[in-house]
């Protein structure tokens, strides 16, 4: 078994990078998307992805968006979902949940923090 990947959804190139750098010298295979959209399409074409991290605000399709789209995808399991974002709104956090979300993460993180909670999830 190699490398867990992991799918960081974020339109900031600096938090993907951020994200990346902390799960990549944790030991994870990390790949990237730009919005929500391009996250789905990600997630639908690779069977590989063990974990998805993500925002809330983004172009085209925002991270909740982007969970239930791909929750109401039957023809595979979704991988576990941590929303990372500047987003506290009640509300939000709920839809994340009631959309299957494994956690919610307030940016700026704690890269071992981070870490931590995709390892509880998915394993080293």
């Amino acid at each position: 078994m190699g490398m867990k990947r992991v799918l960081v959804v974020d339109d900031s190139a600096t938090v993907r990078q951020q994200v990346g750098m902390a799960l990549k010298q944790a030991g994870y295979d990390v790949c990237e998307a730009c919005d929500g959209l391009d996250g789905a399409q990600k997630i639908a074409g690779d069977g590989q992805i063990a974990m998805v991290i993500c925002d809330v605000n983004m172009p085209r399709m925002d991270g909740l968006a982007m969970l239930e789209k791909v929750r109401a995808d039957a023809r595979r399991p979704t991988p576990p979902v941590i929303m990372l974002t500047t987003e506290g709104k009640p509300e939000l956090i709920q839809r994340a949940k009631s959309a299957g979300a494994k956690g919610w993460i307030i940016k700026p993180f704690k890269a071992d923090l981070l870490v931590a909670a995709v390892t509880k999830l998915v394993g080293a």
